[in-house]
């Protein structure tokens, strides 16, 4: 089953990649298959931060869990196909990372949502006790009037 689905991709990966050869040159391809390897290392280094920043997204409302289970996995497999050499790994790779991008562009639109046993997000009074004490032994001597 595999073989099925990637013997095609490598046949596509192939053909890409000679069809690129064929029009930058042989120079420009290397830069760009080094180029590309660099970047999406680099993304694959901080893939720990990208993480750390969908959970902060997570933890304040801003992505579901489902969102946020998306943009952590096209990170970082957009990371790695940017790491595979050729053109047709990269194309997928840069469509990950756009996804990933636009699954933080929509969670920096959307309000966040109000956790119910968010603690820490309660603002106002509705911490406060109002008490009256009523002392039955105080007369109506002992009592202080305001004027």
């Amino acid at each position: 089953m595999l073989i099925v689905v990637l013997l095609p991709y490598l046949f596509l990966e192939i053909y890409f990649s000679l069809k690129m050869l064929e029009i930058i040159g042989a120079f420009w391809a290397t830069v760009w298959t080094i180029a590309t390897i660099v970047i999406g290392s680099l993304l694959l280094k901080n893939s720990p931060y990208a993480v750390l920043g969908n959970m902060y997204s997570l933890h304040r409302g801003k992505l579901d869990v489902r969102k946020f289970q998306d943009a952590t996995t096209s990170y970082l497999v957009g990371a790695l196909l940017l790491i595979f050499p050729g053109v047709l790994s990269d194309f997928l790779g840069v469509i990950a990372l756009l996804y990933t991008v636009y699954l933080q562009l929509i969670a920096t639109i959307t309000p966040e949502q109000e956790h119910p046993n968010d603690f820490y997000t309660h603002k106002g009074e509705d911490d406060v006790i109002d008490v009256e004490i009523v002392d039955d032994n105080i007369g109506s001597n002992d009592r202080i009037e305001r004027k």
